[in-house]
């Protein structure tokens, strides 16, 4: 990505590399000041530049967003070698037709109640920036390592750009 690009472009090019990354690594800061990362599911709703989750009232990642809402979510497509870091704010948000949009049965598992648990916590992520890895891929990224090996010359593995969203 150039600095030419536009930021919906820059988003395009973002909702491409994560559209089919099925879970994101959210970090958060704690009440003792620590980064803490947990897993969470990537909703399949395309990046407009906000990211959407779904989280439990009462967990710990929910209190960190709820009192430091700078956070910071991770994407890793290691069989493409793609890698992209969003930073941004965190908004718990109440809204029942965006439950209705993003929920699928397999929040059953966390939620008894279903939509309709009071645990259920809509999170939504502004996205202020990102940082993004991509590589050549593996074959070519595997040649580029043997190739470097054999002529003690630096291949080509990839771009590595930041943005301002």
């Amino acid at each position: 990505m150039s600095d030419d690009l536009t930021r919906e472009e820059s988003i395009k090019h973002i909702a491409s590399i994560i559209k089919d990354v099925k879970f994101a690594m959210l970090t958060t800061v704690t009440d003792e000041g620590r980064m803490h990362a947990r897993p969470m599911t990537t909703q399949q709703i395309e990046f407009d530049g906000d990211l959407w989750f779904i989280g439990g009232k009462d967990t710990e990642g929910v209190h960190d967003m709820g009192q430091r809402p700078q956070v910071n979510v991770s994407y890793s497509s290691p069989d493409d070698s793609n890698y992209v870091s969003l930073t941004g704010t965190a908004e718990l948000v109440e809204d029942r037709a965006k439950l209705d949009e993003l929920w699928s049965a397999f929040y059953k598992t966390y939620f008894e109640g279903g939509k309709d648990d009071p645990n259920v916590q809509l999170i939504k992520i502004s996205a202020h920036g990102a940082e993004l890895w991509e590589g050549p891929g593996k074959i070519k990224g595997l040649y580029e390592l043997a190739r470097g090996a054999v002529t003690g010359r630096r291949g080509d593995m990839g771009n590595n750009e930041t943005v301002n969203l």
